[in-house]
């Protein structure tokens, strides 16, 4: 298996992670939002023939008053430069084999990439309800969420990992 960033020429169709809503992301929106509009990076895990998996990332900032009281101590007063998770997913194919965890590991190496290049405060994602306690694991903690809630989207849970705790998580051993 290998984690590279998405291609044209990367099958998508065929990808089905039982969730619709990132499905149709991956199907429709990753290769256009990555080669057209370079607003996100689509990362995949591929074995020989196919796409096992999926993270999306794009650089965010944060308002120091959303971030944990903890986590903004001693920090300036403006906003603050992060790495947004945006999606992430695994094929039902490929689903309980570590695929997701593995795809987060390489999410903190690029936020500690991120943070030695050019800055990087920390990783946000806006975790789906089933998701909290799979991002819980990996130690991010929830914060006061972002708006956006609609009944075919419920409202995300904002979970961050500051730039230590990844710096930490990112060794495969973790």
């Amino acid at each position: 298996m290998e984690i590279r960033a998405l291609r044209p020429s990367d099958g998508r169709s065929s990808f089905q992670s039982g969730d619709e809503a990132l499905d149709r992301f991956f199907h429709r929106y990753a290769g256009q939002n990555q080669f057209r509009h370079h607003i996100g990076v689509t990362y995949v895990v591929v074995d020989t023939r196919r796409v096992l998996g999926f993270a999306t990332v794009a650089p965010r900032q944060l308002e120091i008053d959303e971030l944990p009281e903890r986590a903004r101590k001693k920090l300036p007063r403006y906003p603050v430069p992060v790495l947004g998770l945006a999606r992430l997913a695994v094929d039902k194919s490929a689903q309980r084999m570590g695929i997701g965890g593995h795809l987060l590991r390489f999410v903190f190496r690029l936020a500690a990439k991120m943070a030695d290049d050019v800055g990087c405060f920390g990783l946000v994602v806006d975790a789906k309800p089933g998701a909290v306690e799979f991002y819980a694991t990996y130690g991010f903690t929830p914060f006061e969420s972002l708006e956006g809630q609609s009944e075919a989207r419920p409202q995300p849970t904002a979970m961050w990992l500051p730039i230590q705790a990844i710096r930490a998580a990112s060794d495969p051993a973790h």
